[in-house]
């Protein structure tokens, strides 16, 4: 038999792991429960990380949005002769990395479409010019999707992929191109992307290799409450594992420009209570990974803030230069100043500090 929520949540508190049934039911209310579990996610976070709220100054290098896969979540990805194509050459990649340096960032993300003349050597260049451009910023760079891609391409195995990544500058994976960790679901949204076996051994051959990454789940689209689960489940198991994670970021689905929701295939996004349960449900479930990232770019500002009271310790980023999600319909998402950070988290009683891709902070 089912215990009450009220049960469940204090023998959490208490040190309870959740069991995938027990979070399944947490994800499902629909009722005041709901305030529950926020406020259950809200004295865990306190209890695990403090009342500091954090953020890195970073910027986006989307190197190409030419692409050879065609997800149905995607509103960036273009094929060749679409007018609004592009590729940037090294000159440009240089710039945007000089760029960055001068803004002070400590972070440079990189995640492009699977351009067709890719290979392992592409990547590896597109690392080694922001390394040379600004030394000392960490490079977040690639996904597992791109490791297997730029492997199949070279011949290569993905280890050693990741490993000649590493000894180009690679400082962490990012934990995109997960989606939903249900082949069943990415049979719909991107049939053309690794299945989740794959996405798992990259991510424990970066692991460890030492390379650390992110954790995501994209989330709002076909899926239902017991795949989301079972997702947090696969991420978990991982991080006993390994320890690799740096951070959970739950990203919802933007919905308006992707031929997904445009062909009647995926709902409009998830609800506001969706968002606000898939964040604290993860502070709750996801035991061994202590930081919990809300994503203002997916959310917009006022929803992110009040992320921040649901279990959600950190910002995000700066985000200069952001295209993916503005290219599926997400609007304002091109930079966050921390003043307006510093605004958000003070309305909470909260304090606002810079911190490292691997969360060390950073000395005001």
């Amino acid at each position: 038999m089912m215990l009450p929520l009220r049960r469940i949540l204090d023998d959490v508190l208490a040190g309870h792991r959740l069991t995938e049934e027990e979070a399944i039911r947490l994800q499902k209310t629909q009722d005041r429960g709901v305030l529950d579990i926020v406020a259950a996610a809200d004295e865990l976070r306190e209890m695990n990380v403090g009342s500091t709220v954090t953020y890195v100054r970073n910027q986006n290098i989307n190197v190409t949005n030419l692409c050879v896969n065609a997800c149905g979540f995607c509103g960036f990805s273009r094929k060749a002769g679409d007018a609004d194509a592009y590729l940037h050459d090294e000159a440009t990649v240089r710039e945007k990395a000089r760029t960055a340096r001068e803004r002070g960032v400590t972070e440079v993300c990189t995640v492009s479409g699977l351009h067709p003349d890719f290979d392992a050597q592409s990547y590896i260049d597109i690392i080694s010019w922001i390394r040379d451009e600004a030394p000392g910023v960490h490079i977040h760079a690639s996904n597992p999707m791109e490791v297997v891609y730029a492997a199949q391409r070279s011949g290569l195995s993905t280890r050693e992929v990741l490993t000649r990544m590493q000894a180009a500058g690679l400082g962490s994976l990012c934990g995109t191109a997960a989606e939903i960790l249900v082949d069943r679901v990415r049979a719909v949204i991107c049939p053309e992307k690794c299945d989740t076996a794959t996405w798992v051994q990259v991510i424990r051959e970066a692991h460890g290799l030492g390379i650390r990454s992110t954790a995501t789940i994209m989330y709002g689209h076909c899926e239902s409450v017991e795949d989301q689960v079972r997702h947090l489940s696969i991420l978990r198991e991982i991080q006993d594992g390994t320890g690799g994670f740096t951070e959970f970021v739950p990203l919802s689905f933007v919905h308006e420009n992707t031929p997904l929701y445009r062909a009647g295939r995926a709902r409009a996004g998830a609800t506001g209570r969706e968002d606000i349960l898939m964040i604290a449900v993860a502070r709750l479930f996801l035991d061994n990974i202590k930081n919990i990232q809300v994503s203002w770019v997916k959310l917009g500002k006022k929803l992110a803030e009040l992320m921040l009271l649901s279990g959600a310790n950190d910002l995000e980023g700066t985000m200069f230069e952001e295209s993916i999600s503005r290219s599926a319909g997400a609007r304002g998402t091109d930079y966050l100043d921390p003043a307006e950070m510093q605004r958000m988290a003070e309305d909470l009683g909260r304090v606002l500090r810079q911190r490292t891709t691997t969360y060390d902070l950073i000395p005001d």
